[in-house]
């Protein structure tokens, strides 16, 4: 068979006569995902527009091939990247390329997402028998049923070649589904899931306790959970134990178990976040950071915005400013005014020196001086002089309180 015009000058000419034309399926042998594994291939094949190329053989061809002896095709769709692994299977199909406008004939060879042979998440490659493999280590790999091969490795590992760095992780699993979910799954356990309130459900989820059918809900998740039973059986997200998560609620509990929940600060403490049924968005990991890197950080809640910690809650900046009718240190039942620190001391200063001066006076001057009923020269002229500033200070006494500062 001959090649749709376009691949002639890229493909070997030995391997022109056995490639298929129309719909066919074919072996990935390998894939360019950078300008590094194979430099001179990377060149020839568009350097970073042919990032995704795929080398491939016929399913049907039973040799030993390399991956300048097979066929290339590019991926179907510009802008989802589902990219496949060494010895996963495709569908092929020669489409108009990008020398359409000047030949309305040429075609290049197009795939598609790798074939769901194993219905894993993980990876769908399958042992190529030409390859050299043990054929008795693969055959325990699989296992035989009325419906076909079930993919069900036993071992810590398998002898299939599915590139340079990706590396088998056995206990990579499927997530469990419910009727009508749209879910996305990477290979390495993330997921999205749009699914919903799922009441009665034969296999119990932990987001259906409350509301009903249908009530939406989005989980986002990277990182699957451990779990004690076989790697190949789906799970369902847990917030509690997934590596991360944002979950999007409507009318669902979630049972996060919150890292700290004292409220005592309330009056009217907010619902634990386990017990909180409504939309809300939850965001769950070992550490969270928020970080603009232009503007600012807004936090606006309608109630309250409580800051929850176990140890500490720390704040360092140049200046914090706090815009408050009512604040309350120490505690909710904080009663006692903040002195105005400023005012205060600048008046208790100069009646700390009218006080100092008197008392030097009252020091120096000789006992029984001057004759009785004669005022003394000195501390007539002090005494009036203190009495006048400590009388100010009691006129002025409540100004030097806070308004709006209390303290324990």
């Amino acid at each position: 068979m001959r090649l749709p015009v376009g691949l002639t000058s890229l493909v070997k000419k030995d391997t022109t006569k056995s490639l298929p034309q129309g719909l066919f399926v074919g072996r990935i042998v390998d894939i360019i995902l950078d300008d590094q594994t194979y430099p001179e291939i990377f060149k020839n094949y568009g350097e970073w527009g042919g990032i995704g190329t795929i080398f491939f053989s016929p399913i049907e061809v039973y040799k030993n091939l390399k991956i300048d002896d097979n066929a290339f095709a590019r991926p179907l769709f510009p802008n989802v990247k589902n990219y496949p692994l060494k010895n996963e299977i495709v569908y092929l199909f020669a489409f108009p390329n990008n020398q359409l406008e000047g030949n309305s004939s040429s075609m290049s060879y197009f795939y598609f997402q790798p074939l769901n042979l194993w219905n894993s998440v993980h990876h769908n490659a399958i042992p190529n028998i030409i390859d050299g493999v043990d054929d008795s280590s693969q055959t325990r790999d699989y296992e035989q049923t009325q419906a076909g091969a079930v993919r069900k490795v036993q071992d810590s590992s398998t002898e299939i070649d599915l590139g340079n760095t990706f590396h088998e992780k056995l206990d990579i699993r499927n997530l469990l589904p419910f009727e009508g979910d749209t879910i996305y799954e990477g290979r390495w356990g993330q997921s999205l899931r749009f699914g919903s309130t799922v009441v009665n459900s034969n296999i119990p989820n932990n987001w259906s306790v409350t509301g009903s059918n249908g009530d939406p809900i989005t989980i986002l998740r990277n990182g699957q959970h451990e779990e004690d039973t076989e790697a190949w059986v789906p799970q369902l997200e847990d917030i509690n134990k997934d590596k991360s998560s944002i979950y999007l609620t409507s009318q669902q509990i979630i049972p996060l178990n919150a890292s700290s929940t004292n409220y005592s600060s309330y009056t009217n403490p907010p619902a634990n976040p386990k017990e909180y049924s409504g939309d809300q968005v939850i965001l769950n990991s070992g550490r969270l950071v928020f970080n603009s890197k232009d503007d600012d950080i807004l936090l606006s809640g309608k109630n309250s915005i409580n800051l929850n910690s176990v140890n500490s809650v720390n704040i360092d900046t140049t200046d914090t400013i706090i815009n408050s009718e009512n604040i309350l240190l120490g505690g909710k039942n904080a009663k006692e005014s903040v002195i105005l620190g400023d005012s205060f001391l600048d008046d208790f200063q100069q009646l700390l020196i009218q006080i100092t001066l008197l008392g030097e006076a009252m020091i120096s001057t000789p006992v029984g001086t001057p004759s009785p009923g004669v005022p003394h020269p000195v501390l007539g002229i002090l005494a009036p002089s203190l009495r006048s500033r400590a009388q100010r200070m009691l006129n002025k006494i409540e100004n030097y309180k806070s308004t709006t500062s209390k303290s324990l």
